[in-house]
């Protein structure tokens, strides 16, 4: 019989591209303050769409950051994501060429594609002719694209791979990567970069019933309140780097948490009442995986989507399952000041949830008051607490539902 310890999941790396900050720090800086940054949409033929109000990430430049080489090839949700890779791998001490290629594999989630470099070659395609089109229009929309990019620029050859389970994919390959380490890998870096703002984006998105399309940004995304109206959506991501906790620990670097246990469910799209017992069994599945009892749970970062019947679904999903804690433990959806990233909400949350351990603070819910829930949704400002255990929730449009839990890391890296 073995008496080796499984191999534990765990966080030592953090890279944010996000509407309030990139790197870190500038974003938790802004999400512990609660600061809203959502505002009317300046991209360049969008003023005359329904959806107004929006997420965009306004001072990102790519090329101060990524090589020409990679820039011509690849969309600007690529580009986040290389961005976020490259500062997490900085942040866990493992930027430079890898010793072992193959210890190091790589895992995306991804919604939207790259539909503004589809947008511009599509243009060139019918407005001057075949001739004009370059050759990356086959591959710089792909799903798959960051994962490519992102491996190929850093020399990664361990297992790779892209989630396309609807939003709540962003966890699902958090758990993706957290079951590749405790396989054998010795490295993954994992997450999700959402571009969805271009307009061919924008319109793919306009079928949505769940989306917002009023024009004042303090109103548009209010979760969990009588004047829910839907969602706003956002551009940006995060990307972590995920090793074998042994093996950071030998490398004398603080891991920051760990991934402690996921589940998901599907219960069909736009089907919120139905999402209740789906999101509760993810939730409960979750929390086996990580032997955590819900008395356990100090903070969950709820999926907020902003339409009454899936707040409903989601706060009664949330009592079912942890039973009266549910209505006591602290709940928070940053989201709320950045907009709903696609697949790359949830991941953004899963930082602030690692990051709100390591300071000991629950952050706010910006823009949102008058909760007409029972739940202890925290606004306003953020809340001091001891926090070891975090669940983080997310929900798809098209029925997908996620649970991921994580624990506190070393008390090095708070």
């Amino acid at each position: 019989m073995s008496t080796q310890r499984p191999r534990r999941a765990a966080v030592t790396g953090i890279g944010v591209v996000a509407p309030n900050g990139l790197g870190s720090d500038a974003y938790w800086k802004s999400v512990a303050e609660g600061l809203g940054v959502l505002d009317l949409i300046s991209r360049e033929g969008c003023g005359h769409l329904p959806l107004r109000v929006a997420g965009e990430v306004r001072s990102f430049d790519p090329a101060s950051l990524i090589e020409e080489r990679f820039l011509v090839q690849t969309d600007r949700f690529s580009h986040f994501a290389m961005a976020a890779a490259a500062l997490a791998l900085d942040d866990a001490g493992l930027s430079g060429d890898p010793a072992d290629p193959f210890a190091v594999g790589v895992v995306t989630a991804a919604g939207s594609g790259g539909g503004e470099f589809g947008q511009r070659e599509l243009q060139k395609l019918w407005g001057r002719g075949s001739k004009f089109v370059g050759p990356y229009q086959s591959i710089a929309w792909f799903y798959a694209a960051s994962t490519g990019q992102i491996s190929i620029r850093g020399g990664f050859k361990g297992p790779c791979g892209v989630v396309a389970s609807d939003e709540a994919g962003g966890l699902d390959s958090l758990a993706h990567a957290a079951r590749a380490v405790a396989r054998g890998t010795d490295v993954m870096l994992v997450g999700a970069a959402e571009a969805p703002l271009a307009p061919y984006s924008m319109v793919c998105q306009l079928g949505y019933p769940e989306l917002s399309t009023v024009d004042d940004p303090d109103r548009a995304y209010r979760p969990f309140t009588e004047k829910a109206c839907g969602f706003v959506p956002a551009e940006g991501g995060a990307l972590l780097v995920v090793e074998d906790e042994a093996r950071a620990r030998g490398r004398g670097v603080p891991v920051r948490a760990v991934v402690a246990g996921h589940s998901a469910t599907f219960t069909g799209a736009s089907r919120w009442a139905e999402s209740r017992e789906g999101l509760a069994r993810a939730i409960r599945g979750a929390l086996d995986e990580a032997g955590c009892a819900p008395e356990e749970v100090d903070v969950v970062f709820a999926d907020a989507m902003g339409v009454p019947e899936a707040d409903r679904a989601e706060a009664l999903a949330i009592a079912d399952a942890l039973g009266a804690h549910g209505t006591r433990v602290p709940v928070t959806a940053p989201k709320t000041g950045i907009g709903r990233a696609h697949c790359a909400a949830p991941v953004l949350d899963t930082v602030a949830a690692v990051l709100a351990m390591e300071h000991d603070q629950v952050p706010p819910t910006p823009n949102v008051s008058d909760i007409c829930h029972d739940l202890d949704l925290v606004t306003s400002r953020a809340r001091p607490a001891e926090l070891r255990t975090a669940l983080v929730l997310s929900r798809g449009l098209m029925g997908s539902n996620a649970a991921l839990v994580v624990r506190r890391g070393d008390e090095s890296a708070r």
